[in-house]
């Protein structure tokens, strides 16, 4: 029990001790890791991020900006391939190098994951599955709007979303849609200046096909023109 005085709204309330409240973190953790799915992408590192690749330089650093100090909301807009995947795995991967509590999920299997609750053999019952997912200490969610949209969908979804705006979590978004595709009640939440003050877009070529010597020859020029700058100002 707290030590406070009598007539106080704490007094006589049992609250845990202190390695009993560590431990719950720590289950609590371990069920975010199990839910994430990030044995694919464990791989995925800022480190081994070319940001060299034409387009992607500012997604790059506003993502390792939130993976140090994840407060508001990353939006990341950009077709397929364009590297939105692999920073959203590399700020997964920091945070849970730096001991903070993530869930990263693409959001079909997110769903999939919801849904699997209602099954006679799931091992944990809707609510609790849900509750993870809303209150994750940081929620990354990759792949929005290439899930089935059916009503039950858009409504899980928006619950979720809805959740994390009124309660400020941090979160981390990544969409191959057009923004005008987006469920108006969620992008209206992406948008809102006080989490997000910018949508990243990723413009630039296929990552994924951008080869390791096309990447050279690219930083190669770059550092050639960063000379010449430099040898005509003087």
């Amino acid at each position: 029990m707290a030590d406070v005085p009598y007539g106080h709204p704490d007094f006589g309330r049992l609250w845990p001790c202190n390695c009993r409240m560590a431990e719950k973190l720590s289950l609590r953790g371990e069920k975010l890791r199990a839910m994430s799915n990030l044995g694919p992408f464990l791989n995925k590192t800022f480190e081994n991020f070319d940001a060299g690749v034409p387009g992607v330089a500012r997604a790059y650093a506003r993502a390792l900006k939130f993976a140090e100090y994840p407060t508001g909301w990353l939006i990341l807009f950009g077709g397929y391939g364009c590297g939105k995947t692999h920073l959203a795995a590399a700020i997964a991967n920091r945070l849970l190098a730096n001991h903070n509590e993530v869930l990263f999920t693409v959001v079909p299997d997110l769903l999939d994951h919801l849904r699997s609750t209602f099954g006679p053999n799931s091992e944990v019952g809707y609510d609790e599955r849900f509750e993870q997912v809303r209150s994750a200490g940081v929620l990354i969610l990759d792949d929005l709007g290439t899930e089935n949209a059916t009503p039950w969908a858009r409504e899980k979804l928006f619950q979720i979303f809805n959740h994390r705006y009124n309660y400020r979590l941090p979160t981390v978004i990544t969409s191959n849609r057009e923004p005008r595709e987006i469920e108006p009640r969620i992008f209206s939440r992406m948008t809102d200046r006080e989490l997000c003050d910018e949508i990243i877009i990723i413009d630039g070529d296929d990552y994924r096909r951008t080869q390791p010597a096309q990447r050279f020859e690219q930083k190669k020029q770059q550092h050639l023109q960063r000379l010449g700058r430099r040898d005509g100002s003087r």
